[in-house]
């Protein structure tokens, strides 16, 4: 069987990291699929699913990072050609990748005590984000 449904999400850019693990849950439950995996994409080239331990000082030891590795101020071929000022964000987007696929259980994701899914928009401005979550099992 497979069920998918969108989430949808408020960010402000510039890295911002959302939690949207009971989100996706919410999508499993509704599914009435018992066993098997979700897909999680992001639509756009500027944001970013993945895991992490959702709390405060490791969100901000993320940014802190991701702007050392690729600053927010990174001059690219793609702004100059655009003017948009967001090179820097399809960079990390491509570097952290749309989507990852988690396993569940008995309805139940499968993560750590301190695993979240989260969607991180790397854009230069607040965006309205589309998360599909594709449910696959039985």
């Amino acid at each position: 069987m497979v069920y998918g449904e969108f989430i949808t999400v408020d960010t402000k850019g510039f890295s911002d990291i959302i939690d949207i693990t009971s989100d996706v849950g919410k999508v499993i439950r509704e599914s009435g699929i018992k066993n098997g995996i979700a897909n999680i994409f992001v639509t756009g080239s500027t944001a970013s699913v993945s895991t992490i331990e959702f709390e405060p000082a490791l969100v901000e030891d993320y940014k802190e990072q991701i702007n050392r590795l690729i600053p927010d101020d990174l001059r690219t071929r793609h702004s100059e050609t655009w003017g948009d000022d967001n090179g820097f964000s399809h960079i990390r987007a491509t570097l952290m990748g749309p989507g990852i696929v988690v396993p569940f259980s008995d309805g139940e994701l499968v993560l750590g005590t301190w695993q979240q899914i989260v969607v991180i928009d790397h854009d230069n401005r607040h965006r309205k984000r589309k998360i599909f979550v594709q449910c696959v099992g039985e």
